[in-house]
């Protein structure tokens, strides 16, 4: 069974979708820490509510970026993760720490990458009157929302659809696909050699990555 951390910033709805996977053995792991950045995410109650050890590490009492990395750093030394899952974690890591962890840390983004890197993706997706949206989830670089990509999930938008309908449909697509990819890669399924993604046991459908289209 792998050790799993998971990285937070805010609500952890993600969190929770992970910790009940593993709980109804759908994910071969266990999460054994939780790490938020904000002592007031919401994430850090779900994890309690699960009793599964959390810590803050805030960037905000560090007087550099580097010095907030460094901290994150040797605090995972610790805990020796199999894998480190950023869910939700609002921050840019530097070269050093994901180069040091570059195999065994993934993030999950809502959009279809490389399209809308960053914040506001959902706002970005109805100004631009996209008909399709979704989530990737790829290994983690230095580089913004840019290490190779493990996996997307699609869904069709529809014009009349508000902000609000979009956030709930994307979030019901990311507990169901990360668990998913979770899981893979717990199993060695999934993993990263030589910064390329490799697969086994996986059918991808002549796709280079896991591509999942759904009706929700």
């Amino acid at each position: 069974m792998k050790k799993i951390v998971v990285l937070i910033s805010g609500s952890g709805s993600n969190l929770e979708a992970i910790i009940e996977s593993c709980t109804a053995k759908k994910i071969n792991g266990k999460v054994i820490h939780v790490i938020s950045n904000n002592p007031d995410a919401f994430g850090l109650i779900r994890a309690s509510k699960f009793n599964i050890a959390s810590k803050v590490i805030d960037h905000k009492k560090f007087s550099s970026r580097i010095d907030f990395e460094n901290s994150l750093e040797e605090f995972l030394d610790t805990l020796s993760p199999d894998l480190i899952v950023l869910a939700g974690f609002m921050r840019i890591l530097g070269t050093k720490i994901t180069s040091k962890f570059s195999n065994k840390m993934i993030n999950l983004h809502p959009s279809l990458l490389p399209v809308y890197p960053g914040l506001h993706t959902h706002e970005k997706v109805l100004e631009n009157k996209d008909t399709r949206h979704g989530i990737s989830i790829h290994y983690v670089s230095s580089e913004l929302d840019a290490g190779p990509l493990i996996a997307q999930g699609f869904i069709d938008i529809s014009k009349d659809e508000t902000l609000e309908d979009i956030i709930k449909r994307i979030h019901k697509i990311e507990h169901l696909l990360l668990p998913e990819v979770i899981n893979e890669i717990c199993n060695e399924n999934i993993y990263l050699d030589n910064n390329e993604v490799k697969y086994r046991n996986i059918n991808l459908h002549n796709q280079k990555i896991i591509k999942r289209s759904y009706e929700i």
